[in-house]
């Protein structure tokens, strides 16, 4: 029997009563009630009295609520405690699967609209360019510190970076008054030729006398940058710095950090200086020059050449001539 164990004392009586030769017993509880609507096997809630166990056929009792009318659907389930906290340990144990669309999305959204709007801004510009416009007003433009202290003047640009030889500032500047220029001029025009997009290491030598010619100006001062017009800090593509901030003052972006995110930063060091710690968060690029060998001058200007190409066809490639 489902309802419970049948002791084997009981077990004629229980079958006389089966039978129905006997009409009751006093071990049998009858039901409490016939409007009950509790399904057979429902724990009882608290404060409900437990009478002794029963030993009423489950199949009995199922007819007797049957008879009374009540609705098998109607019935409230009740959730067995022990099926709970299975289920509880299940879900702490439960892994969450994952595709790729939950992977890339990640866990908050990302907004690129700065990034769109920058592009944006710089396609545009490349769009505006007509064809057959004259370069005359599309040579790109680096500026220098006008530091005395710098190794990179006014006196020293051009020889370096035109010719690819470092001369230190006051032996050009001596040289200059010897030949009667005694006063730097504050803007100087460079021709370097550019190589070809597709030439190698071997072929360096011969392709560089075919590449095409490219012209920067370089000036040390807004004053010179004026000349240029209004639209002259957009031809900026590279500023030299001596690490001073100072510098940065009469510039239209004044802060080092919003500076170097609109043009190329240099910073020119002697190689056996340390480093310096002021330039750490400026987003420039740090090259040393040897105070003694002046064959690496070559290299040293060629790397200095490779970023600003880099860095121009990136992001003014209008400026760059094809």
């Amino acid at each position: 029997l489902a309802v419970g164990f049948v002791s084997v004392t009981e077990r004629k009586n229980v079958v006389e009563w089966l039978e129905g030769k006997v009409a009751d017993l006093e071990r049998i509880r009858p039901l409490a009630s016939a409007e009950s609507t509790t399904p057979p096997g429902t724990p009882l809630h608290a404060g409900t009295a437990v009478a002794a166990p029963s030993t009423t056929p489950k199949h009995a009792t199922h007819l007797h609520a049957l008879d009374a009318g009540v609705s098998p659907s109607k019935r409230r389930y009740v959730a067995d405690a022990q099926d709970i906290e299975v289920v509880k340990r299940i879900k702490q144990s439960e892994v969450e699967l994952q595709d790729r669309n939950t992977v890339l999305r990640g866990n908050k959204p990302n907004n690129f609209s700065a990034l769109h709007a920058s592009f944006t801004e710089k396609l545009k510009k490349v769009k505006d360019v007509k064809p057959g416009v004259v370069a005359e007003n599309m040579f790109p433009i680096i500026m220098i510190s006008s530091s005395p202290t710098a190794l990179i003047t006014m006196h020293n640009v051009k020889r370096f970076l035109q010719e690819a030889v470092f001369e230190p500032s006051t032996t050009a500047r001596e040289r200059a008054t010897a030949a009667g220029n005694s006063r730097a001029e504050d803007l100087i025009h460079i021709d370097r030729r550019r190589a070809p997009p597709t030439a190698t290491a071997s072929s360096s030598s011969s392709s560089s006398a075919q590449g095409t010619v490219q012209r920067y100006f370089i000036v040390d001062s807004t004053d010179a940058l004026q000349k240029f017009g209004a639209d002259a800090w957009e031809r900026v593509v590279c500023v030299m710095t001596t690490g001073q901030a100072w510098q940065f003052r009469p510039y239209k972006w004044n802060e080092p950090r919003t500076l170097f995110h609109h043009v190329k930063g240099i910073y020119f060091t002697w190689a056996n200086d340390p480093p310096n710690a002021k330039i750490k968060d400026w987003n420039v690029t740090e090259l040393k020059i040897d105070p003694h060998r002046r064959h690496i001058d070559k290299s040293v200007v060629a790397h200095f050449w490779k970023l600003i190409d880099d860095w121009t066809v990136t992001n003014k490639p209008w400026l760059m001539k094809s």
